[in-house]
């Protein structure tokens, strides 16, 4: 119930302009939509549970959610249709939620880099593994152990491609 209590108040928040760009993303592809929310609810309740005092800032937690929520939109996603085409939209659909609910430059870097990092993720693990097969476990047991040599991110020159990054909240 919390849940669709926090869509529904992110969706009244948003102006006619947002809704209108993200419904000309989702109704396109309503189960891929459908999937994706899904994906979000599971990634930020993991992660909530895992990293109860970063999950939803910008320390280590948040970059653990953002690379498994995309992890989470591909892996449901390609069990319906095409690792490409699940690929495609995770992009697309977590790009637009930057744009969206824009932060700080930083934030907005250190976000979109865990996304790509949780998308190249699920392509590392996709050769040895047919895409009906995935389980969550996968990704968290993975992503936890990548987080083990996350880097700070301190400003918009860094660049830390194969690492997962969050900001220093000290």
């Amino acid at each position: 119930m919390r849940t669709f209590k926090i869509f529904f108040n992110t969706i009244r928040s948003m102006s006619f302009k947002k809704i209108c760009r993200l419904l000309g993303l989702v109704l396109p592809h309503p189960i891929f939509a459908i999937l994706s929310f899904h994906a979000t609810v599971q990634a930020f309740t993991i992660a909530q549970k895992k990293f109860p005092k970063t999950a939803s800032n910008n320390g280590i937690g948040n970059a653990f959610r953002h690379a498994l929520w995309c992890c989470f939109i591909t892996m449901y996603c390609s069990k319906v249709s095409s690792p490409e085409k699940a690929l495609d939209f995770c992009k697309k659909i977590t790009d637009m939620h930057e744009e969206l609910f824009p932060n700080k430059p930083l934030e907005t870097k250190m976000d979109l880099h865990n996304n790509t990092f949780g998308m190249n993720f699920y392509r590392e693990l996709l050769p040895g593994i047919h895409r009906q097969f995935f389980e969550k476990s996968f990704f968290i047991d993975g992503l936890e152990k990548k987080m083990k040599e996350a880097k700070v991110l301190k400003n918009l020159d860094d660049n830390f491609e194969g690492f997962l990054v969050y900001l220093d909240e000290k």
